[in-house]
């Protein structure tokens, strides 16, 4: 292949990802806004999970989220104002 042929393929190449992204933006822009609050929801409900047996909802995979605990910490403010509570509503965790 020539060095010719090669700049051509490379150039239609970055075209058609150029293209697919505009294409992307274009149809999700009207959408977007939604699936962020979606997004949103499920994380709530994935920290209301871990957060179960801390908030005295008694939950037989407790043991298994504790595990996860380390990667709600850092959003753990965020949520508990979402929810509602001005502070924090666990003794161990204080972010307030």
């Amino acid at each position: 292949m020539s060095d010719e042929t090669k700049g051509r393929a490379q150039g239609a190449w970055a075209r058609l990802i150029a293209a697919n992204r505009a294409f992307e933006e274009y149809y999700s822009r009207t959408y977007r806004q939604s699936l962020a609050r979606e997004k949103r929801d499920e994380e709530d409900f994935f920290t209301l999970v871990v957060l179960g047996e801390a908030l005295g909802v008694p939950d037989p995979a407790a043991y298994y989220n504790a595990e996860l605990l380390p990667f709600i910490f850092e959003d753990f403010h965020a949520w508990h104002r979402r929810m509602g509570m001005p502070r924090t509503p666990l003794d161990h965790i204080s972010c307030c």
